[in-house]
């Protein structure tokens, strides 16, 4: 017998909404709906009053976005993705979201949702998540919208990274970059020319970089996938990177393990 829960569908399509309703209605009666969202504001100010157990959760929407609103919630629901953007899903399915929905979802796959769902709150009655889980998932949600902001601006991704190097100042092409590494106080960025010392750190050059070819590893480290040779595998879910003709190794932390499952 499926466990009776409480939910929340957020989406700024009207249509989508009564669409997902309506299959949830005939997969999950006992699932009850009590409260739609047309934006991420809106649906932050939902959850407060109303608690949902489940909440489905676009994550495209104007002003703030469904990362955004499942970040402030984050840990006290179990999260469902709706997407038409399946990169931004897996990366927070992987990193604690229950599960993910792309866009035309079809009743299959939203069958097997509901499974896992109903599995959870089956094995979990009256908690969301994990806290450690909701650790997670809130780094992986952070990295998230800052993409999503920087798409949303249409500014462009840094081209290249200005270094002193004694007293001549170096355009370093960032395509040449192999990784950067910070202290604290400054970043060293490792190109095929040599290295050099910035002042910018780490958690702003993420936000500059292109996604689809830099991403962070560790709190201190973003690498540049194209120049990762191989990957391998530490204790405690760690891992270190070994680059194409470069004899150091990068430090991979348990937060950023899932980015190397599949290479």
């Amino acid at each position: 017998m499926s466990p009776d829960a409480t939910a929340m569908i957020v989406d700024d399509e009207p249509l989508l909404r009564e669409h997902l309703q309506t299959h949830l209605a005939r997969l999950w009666p006992a699932l009850r709906v009590v409260a739609q969202a047309r934006n991420g504001r809106e649906a932050v100010e939902l959850f407060e009053r109303e608690a949902p157990q489940v909440v489905f959760l676009d994550v495209h929407m104007p002003g703030m976005n469904g990362i955004e609103a499942g970040r402030a919630i984050a840990g006290r629901a179990l999260t469902v993705f709706v997407t038409a953007y399946e990169q931004y899903a897996v990366q927070a399915f992987e990193q604690g979201a229950v599960d993910y929905l792309v866009k035309p979802f079809e009743p299959g796959r939203l069958e097997a949702t509901v499974s896992r769902l109903q599995q959870r709150l089956a094995a979990e009655p009256g908690a969301a998540a994990d806290p450690a889980e909701a650790g997670r998932l809130d780094a992986v949600l952070e990295r998230v919208a800052r993409q999503l902001r920087v798409q949303a601006t249409g500014a462009p991704w840094l081209q290249w990274i200005k270094a002193s190097v004694g007293s001549t100042l170096r355009l370093i092409p960032v395509d040449q970059v192999a990784y950067l590494r910070s202290d604290e106080k400054y970043t060293l960025v490792a190109w095929t020319g040599g290295e050099a010392l910035i002042r910018k750190p780490i958690r702003e050059l993420v936000d500059e970089l292109d996604p689809s070819c830099f991403v962070q590893v560790h709190r201190s480290v973003i690498v540049n996938l194209r120049q990762v040779e191989q990957v391998t595998r530490g204790p405690n879910e760690t891992a270190d990177l070994h680059l194409v003709g470069r004899p150091e190794t990068l430090p991979v932390s348990r937060s950023y393990l899932h980015l190397f499952r599949q290479m």
